[in-house]
This record gives structure tokens, C-alpha cells and sequence, in this order.
């Protein structure tokens, strides 16, 4: 396959890419994620600035904010890092995580 055909397959593979993805968001069923600028709690901060009540988590009795558990966690980074309540299409994404993609995709590869 010669660079102008491979080149041509590569843009008719991305135009129905878009076309399906358009048609996804008309249809109301495009999911985008929630950047969380807080702690995950009963009550969240979103990236808008807004304050909601965050139905969807895993931490429905408060407990990744209370003291005793905020000690244990702080042991338990030393020893063994750090990890997500839930996933980022449930809860939402993480600021940080968004920062972190947005540095590794300006090495990553360029169109």
C-alpha cells in the first residue's frame, strides 16, 4: 500500500470515526468526564467551580475523609502508593490525572 493510499484509508477511518461519534452526542449518549477539584465526598467541587452532591461513589459513608481512615491512608502511601476509589467514567477524573495526560500527550505522537 503505497504512503497516498495508506494516507487516504487512514483519513476515510477517522471521517467515520467523527460520523459515529456525532452521532452518538445527537442521540444524548456521549459521556464526557467530570473533573473533580476535591476530596470525593458526599459533597464534591467539580472544574466549573460547582458544589454537588456526588451520588455515584464508592464512598457513600464519608469514610475516605475521616481522620482515623486519613491516617491509615497516609501509612499506607508510604508503603504502597496511591489508587482511585472507583473509575474515572463513574466518580469523575481527577485534575491531576487530567494534567498528567495533557504533559504526556504533548510527547506523545503529533498529526
Amino acid at each position: 500500500m503505497g504512503t497516498t493510499q495508506a494516507s487516504a484509508t487512514t483519513d476515510a477511518f477517522y471521517a467515520h470515526i467523527r460520523r459515529e461519534l456525532d452521532a452518538i452526542e445527537e442521540a444524548g449518549l456521549y459521556k464526557t468526564e467530570r473533573i473533580i477539584t476535591s476530596p470525593q465526598g458526599a459533597v464534591i467541587r467539580t472544574a466549573d467551580g460547582k458544589e454537588v452532591i456526588n451520588l455515584c461513589a464508592n464512598n457513600y459513608l464519608g469514610l475516605s475523609s475521616h481522620p482515623e481512615v486519613l491516617k491509615a491512608a497516609h501509612e499506607a502511601l508510604d508503603s504502597h502508593g496511591f489508587g482511585l476509589s472507583s473509575v474515572r467514567f463513574i466518580c469523575g477524573t481527577q485534575d491531576l490525572h487530567k494534567t498528567l495526560e495533557a504533559r504526556l500527550a504533548k510527547r506523545g505522537h503529533q498529526r
